[in-house]
């Protein structure tokens, strides 16, 4: 089942640095539209997540991204794209070239991967890291933000 919106707190080492993730799963929904803007106004990284069973999900992020380049307006933004339930490949309705096109077009990494067998989660975590650091306007801080639409 999708999550309406939950904070998580994940601490990882990434490249032999520690790295606290604060965490906010949206899940997508309208229901919280009217904070959204700031929430992505807030977050430093954003994993944007589509499900591979569902090709509806894959159109809708789209919008997401638009919106999340809307917000933050010039400044380079750390986005990662994410086909979520690899676990369900018998099942797949977006196949793993068009992710990797998206993210192309979109200059992001790409990774495929399954919250429910974890598949990949920890990747997911680490690379999202990774393109935050890479941001050369980032201030170094003892914590990390991590946004997860």
């Amino acid at each position: 089942d999708p999550t309406i919106e939950d904070f998580y707190r994940k601490e990882i080492e990434v490249d032999n640095s520690p790295c606290v993730l604060e965490i906010l799963d949206t899940a997508g929904t309208e229901q919280f539209a009217s904070m959204r803007d700031l929430y992505i106004k807030n977050g430093q990284g954003f994993v944007v997540v589509y499900s591979l069973t569902n090709h509806q999900t894959f159109q809708d992020i789209k919008t997401m991204k638009e919106l999340i380049t809307r917000v933050k307006g010039s400044e380079r933004v750390p986005i990662l794209l994410v086909g979520n339930k690899v676990d369900l490949e018998h099942q797949r309705e977006v196949p793993t070239i068009e992710g990797n096109t998206l993210a192309q077009l979109w200059g992001c990494p790409f990774i495929e991967a399954s919250a429910k067998n974890r598949t990949n989660v920890n990747e997911v975590f680490a690379e999202i890291v990774r393109e935050m650091n890479f941001s050369p306007e980032k201030e170094k801080k003892s914590y990390c933000c991590c946004t997860v639409l």
